[in-house]
């Protein structure tokens, strides 16, 4: 179990319902949160990153991706949505740096985890296993991402149909060879939408298929923005299509369209496109909901599940 310090709650004891939500905005009850007496998980890791929302898919949603990264001093890195075995970064013969953000354990402060594997890394020689000392469980001494990325740098995202990219300059064994055959077969196609941030397309099976988009917007007038959109029945991404509901991972919000499982993955950017105009009109309303959009607001929350 991680191990958690004590933390001052952001409200004096006996102000706040235990069993209210934590004035935190964690989406936990007050008791369970700040309550507690604990420092609670950091509840957005990857604030002030370059690319927030699609560093959020990367670590629940796509199987297999890639992005680039620059340090603060200006070497060029490899983030991976995972890497073999769970492994948090290594080191090719060439010097290329593979960060990987899918963990087999983690802290408090996930962004601690991956800067303190990072930080081995960068002082790795090339070739050679990373050791960056405990991740995850009681907690990583390194630093926080933040500290380590120039947040001017671009985040360019590259989604893979397999795992090849595990073994590019490597030489390969029979048993490397049949363990990217095994890690091939869970990998479930997912396509990235064109000119969209954070917006996939994912098929978990011959008869069903989604569009799973991580929204940057503060949840409270995502909400309302997506009830207007729901009262108005334009909550959709064209005929056949279905609003399912929405998760939230790591501090945003992430809803999800049940789409027909035939269409090609890339023909739904053009949908989603257009629903992203109406969502941003939406965004900018600043009228206090009618009972038609507060009725929708309500159904949109009795579908919406927290992930972490």
């Amino acid at each position: 179990m991680a191990q958690r310090t004590r933390s001052s709650a952001p409200a004096a004891a006996g102000e706040v319902n235990p069993k209210a939500p934590c004035p935190c905005g964690s989406g936990r009850r007050y008791k369970h949160c700040h309550g507690s007496g604990y420092a609670p998980p950091v509840r957005r890791p990857f604030e002030g990153l370059t690319g927030e929302a699609d560093w959020v898919a990367l670590r629940e949603l796509v199987p297999a991706a890639t992005a680039t990264l620059r340090t603060t001093d200006g070497r060029d890195a490899t983030l991976a949505s995972v890497l073999p075995g769970g492994t948090p970064a290594l080191v090719r013969a060439n010097g290329q740096i593979l960060l990987g953000l899918q963990l087999a354990t983690s802290s408090d402060d996930i962004s601690r985890d991956l800067g303190t594997a990072l930080a081995a890394a960068l002082e790795a020689p090339a070739g050679a296993p990373v050791d960056p000392g405990p991740i995850g469980a009681a907690g990583s001494a390194g630093p926080r991402l933040q500290e380590l990325l120039d947040p001017s740098a671009p985040f360019e995202v590259t989604v893979h149909e397999d795992f090849g990219f595990w073994l590019e300059g490597a030489t390969v064994d029979p048993a490397a060879q049949a363990g990217l055959a095994h890690a091939n077969e869970m990998v479930m196609p997912t396509v990235r939408l064109e000119g969209l941030e954070a917006a996939y397309w994912c098929r978990p099976g011959d008869e069903r298929a989604h569009v799973r988009w991580v929204r940057p917007e503060p949840e409270e007038p995502l909400l309302d923005a997506l009830a207007r959109l729901s009262a108005a029945e334009q909550l959709t991404l064209g005929e056949g299509t279905r609003y399912a509901g929405a998760f939230r991972a790591h501090g945003l919000v992430v809803p999800v369209w049940d789409v027909p499982a035939d269409v090609p993955g890339a023909e739904w950017a053009g949908p989603s496109a257009g629903l992203q105009s109406r969502l941003e009109a939406a965004l900018a309303v600043t009228d206090p909901l009618t009972a038609d959009q507060r009725r929708a607001r309500a159904g949109l929350l009795s579908r919406q599940v927290t992930l972490r």
